[in-house]
């Protein structure tokens, strides 16, 4: 089985958001997601100052297996990009959850957050989708 962090939630498009201490959120593929595509060889991200909704279409993530659209798994402003997967795109097989995330969003309201997984449904959303 994946891994997937208890401290974080997941949307069922496979992103996951972390809630940082400033209030912002950083979102990234999960290891079930970056495990069913490959080695990823290409990631597109988001413009900084982009206003996303949820579900909202951020970038693109492409392997040697397949290409696959990021979705916003909650709305906000990006104020930040990993430029370094721009590189480096294999850092998401290696650490989807540090080094290999995607962009950090200032929410629209993080209540947002509410409406996405926790480790365990996403776990069994998983367990589903295979």
């Amino acid at each position: 089985m994946s891994q997937a962090p208890e401290e974080l939630s997941y949307a069922r498009s496979h992103e996951w958001a972390r809630l940082e201490e400033d209030g912002t959120v950083t979102v990234g593929i999960s290891d079930h997601a970056q495990d069913a595509l490959g080695d990823v060889v290409f990631v597109e991200l988001p413009e900084d100052g982009a206003e996303l909704a949820a579900g909202d279409e951020a970038g693109v993530v492409e392997s040697v297996k397949a290409a696959s659209d990021i979705y916003a798994p909650i709305g906000g402003t990006v104020i930040a990009t990993n430029g370094a997967l721009e590189e480096t795109p294999e850092t998401v097989n290696a650490d989807p959850y540090n080094d290999g995330w995607f962009f950090r969003l200032k929410p629209t309201d993080t209540a947002e957050l509410e409406q996405l997984l926790d480790a365990a449904a996403y776990r069994q959303h998983c367990s589903e989708d295979s």
